[in-house]
C-alpha cells in the first residue's frame, strides 16, 4: 500500500511517516501543495492524506484538483480546522474523511484501513497491454507504474486502441470513433496525434507497442 502524505508540519509527516511504515505502508511526503501535486500526477498512490493550510496551493484547492484527474483515489483531510464549515469544504473539495488535529495514531490507522479496503472492494476496470495500463474508472494511463499525463483526445485515442488491442485499425476508423468525424483523407491530424501518443508512451520504454502498418492504419500490440 503507498501512501502519499501532503503535509507542511516536519514533525507531524514524520509521526504520519514512522508510524504507517511500522504497519507496512510505503509513504511519500510533500511539505507544499505543488510538491503534492507533483507527486500525485507522477505516481499511483492507495490513499491521500492531505494537510490545509499548506504553501503555494491548499488542502481545499489540491483536493479538487486530485479529483479533477482521479475520482476513485481515497482522500483524507487531517487538519487543525475542525469547524463544521471547514469540515463542509473538505467533503464539498471531494475529501472522503477528516480527521482534526491533534488526534490519536490509532485513530488515524483505522481510518486509513477503512478507506483503502473500500476503495480496494470496488472492481477496478483496467485494460492493460505488457507494462501499460489503462484505468477506466479514474481515465488514467500509466506505463511500467510511471503516470502518463495524456490530453483528452489524447486518452480518447488511447482507450480505443486499448479496448482494441491487437487490431489493426484503420484511420478512417479513428476518425468516426474518436473525432466523430467524416474521414478527410487530405488531413494528417490522426497522424500527429498517433505521433504525440507514441512519443508519450513509447518514447522513453521498452518494448514499443504503438505500430503503424503501411496502408492499414495503427494497431496496439506487444511486437
Amino acid at each position: 500500500m503507498k501512501i502519499l502524505v501532503v503535509e507542511d508540519e516536519e514533525r507531524a509527516a514524520t509521526f504520519i511517516r514512522k508510524g504507517m511504515s511500522a504497519e507496512g505502508y510505503e509513504v511519500e511526503i510533500a511539505y507544499d501543495g505543488r510538491t503534492g501535486l507533483s507527486l500525485f500526477r507522477q505516481n499511483e498512490y492507495d490513499i491521500i492524506i492531505l494537510d490545509v493550510n499548506l504553501p503555494h496551493i491548499n488542502g481545499f484547492d489540491l483536493c479538487k484538483l486530485i479529483r479533477a484527474d482521479n475520482e476513485s483515489v481515497p482522500v483524507l483531510m487531517l487538519t487543525a480546522l475542525d469547524s463544521i464549515t471547514d469540515k463542509a469544504d473538505g467533503f464539498n473539495s471531494g475529501a472522503d474523511d477528516y480527521l482534526a488535529k491533534p488526534f490519536e495514531f490509532q485513530e488515524l490507522l483505522l481510518r486509513v484501513r477503512a478507506l483503502t479496503r473500500r476503495n480496494h472492494n470496488k472492481p477496478k476496470q483496467i485494460l492493460q497491454l505488457a507494462d501499460l495500463e489503462l484505468n477506466l474508472d479514474t481515465k488514467t494511463v500509466t506505463r511500467s507504474g510511471k503516470r502518463i499525463d495524456l490530453t483528452t483526445r489524447e486518452y480518447a485515442l488511447m482507450e480505443y486502441l486499448m479496448l482494441n488491442k491487437g487490431k489493426v485499425i484503420s484511420r478512417i476508423d479513428i476518425s468516426e470513433r474518436v473525432w466523430n468525424l467524416n474521414f478527410d483523407s487530405n488531413t494528417n491530424v490522426i497522424d500527429v496525434y498517433v505521433s504525440y501518443l507514441r512519443k508519450k508512451i513509447d518514447k522513453d520504454f521498452s518494448p514499443k507497442l504503438l505500430h503503424t502498418i503501411v496502408g492499414m492504419g495503427y494497431v496496439l500490440r506487444e511486437s
